[in-house]
């Protein structure tokens, strides 16, 4: 049997250490992600969520327990050393764009993660045509604004463009951090719709939170339920078929 793309073992994270209001974020926590796994997360607000992608990320460090990469422990590896394989797409659109560089300049970027920067020719005009069918594919008119400052976009442009930044690698692994909450329900749906034509077409790994309890059961080939800094439950996709959003509601309970 392959090894999961990434595993964690045992991780468990505090907060506040020394303190009165010390807290224990994750519990012991155990997760296996395998090549190929859209895996959606829902849970209430302190469940871990965040702290769970933030230590996947790397910008959070885990008190105890491991973390592997293809069966390799990248437990002390920095977030910037992270991003040769994983990639993050935020809440606020504002996050991972550069507002002053134009919709191509940043696909550009991106073509660059976890590498080194050379001074190098930046061969924007013959990637043009590349960078603008990938922007097609958000099906929000991106592609006709290549030459547009990112920071004149609208939210749902930034973020579509900010999700084509984060796949255009194909990261081993992509963290979509709620990243259709703050926009208006049409453009949340239909970057919902982009991203999971992507994701499925191009067989990528992600992990998506949302506290859409209907978009968690639509999206993806797993659904995991986190409670407390703990996995409650976690359903492939034919123990999803069976559930409501009522049902998954009750795992929230007691």
């Amino acid at each position: 049997m392959n090894k999961p793309i990434l595993e964690l073992q045992g991780v468990k994270t505090i907060v506040n250490k020394g303190t009165s209001s010390e807290t224990t974020i994750l519990k012991g926590l155990n997760l296996k992600i395998n090549e190929g796994d859209f895996i959606t997360i829902v849970g209430t607000n302190g469940a871990g969520k965040s702290t769970l992608f933030n230590v996947i990320g790397g910008n959070l460090h885990a008190d105890e327990g491991k973390i592997l990469h293809n069966g390799q422990d990248i437990t002390n590896t920095t977030e910037e050393q992270r991003t040769a394989f994983l990639s993050r797409v935020f809440q606020d659109p504002k996050l991972g764009t550069a507002a002053r560089m134009t919709v191509a300049e940043n696909m550009l970027l991106a073509t660059k993660r976890g590498e080194r920067r050379h001074l190098i020719p930046r061969k924007l005009k013959s990637n043009m045509d590349r960078f603008t069918k990938l922007a097609a594919t958000m099906n929000n008119g991106l592609e006709n604004r290549m030459n547009t400052a990112t920071g004149a976009l609208s939210g749902g442009q930034r973020q579509a463009l900010s999700f084509l930044m984060a796949t255009i690698k194909r990261p081993d692994v992509i963290l979509l951090d709620e990243h259709t909450a703050a926009l208006d329900p049409h453009t949340s749906l239909n970057l919902l719709h982009a991203t999971n034509e992507r994701i499925t077409k191009d067989h990528l790994t992600a992990l998506m939170i949302t506290h859409n309890l209907e978009d968690a059961l639509e999206y993806g080939n797993r659904l995991i339920v986190l409670k407390d800094g703990e996995i409650k439950a976690d359903f492939n996709a034919e123990q999803r078929k069976s559930l409501t959003p009522e049902k998954l509601y009750t795992y929230f309970e007691g």
